[in-house]
C-alpha cells in the first residue's frame, strides 16, 4: 500500500491549506463519511479524512483517531474554530472545491484505498 504526503494530496485534490498540520506525516487510506460516529467507530486511524462537515467537533473526531489531514469537499469553508482547533492540533486542514466523489477519484488515483 503506497504512502502518500499530504503534500501530494493537497497537490491531486488542488487544497487550500486552512491549517498546515504536520508535513512529515504521511498516510496510506482514506476515511470518508460525515456522520461523525461513523468516522469514530469505523477503522479510520491515521487515515485522511473526506467529510462536507465544517464544524468544530470534527477537529475532535480527528484527533481522537488520529487522522492527520482534514479535507472539506464541495468548496464548503470549514468554521473558524475548526481551523484553530486543527492549527492548535498539527492537524492539516484543507479545502477542495472538488466533490466528494471527485476527491474520492483523485486519491484513489494516487493508489490510496478506503
Amino acid at each position: 500500500m503506497p504512502e502518500r504526503t499530504l503534500e501530494e494530496i493537497c497537490s491531486a485534490i488542488k487544497a487550500e491549506v486552512r491549517a498546515q498540520g504536520d508535513s512529515t506525516r504521511t498516510v496510506s487510506r482514506v476515511a470518508v463519511g460525515d456522520l461523525l460516529s461513523f468516522v469514530m467507530g469505523g477503522d479510520s486511524d491515521g487515515a485522511a479524512w473526506v467529510t462536507v462537515q465544517t464544524h468544530l467537533n470534527v477537529a475532535a473526531v480527528a484527533v481522537l483517531k488520529d487522522i492527520p489531514i482534514i479535507i472539506i469537499a464541495s468548496g464548503r469553508t470549514p468554521a473558524q474554530d475548526l481551523t484553530a482547533r486543527c492549527a492548535n492540533e498539527n492537524i492539516a486542514l484543507v479545502t477542495s472545491d472538488l466533490s466528494i466523489f471527485d476527491t474520492c477519484v483523485a486519491l484513489g488515483d494516487l493508489g490510496l484505498s478506503g
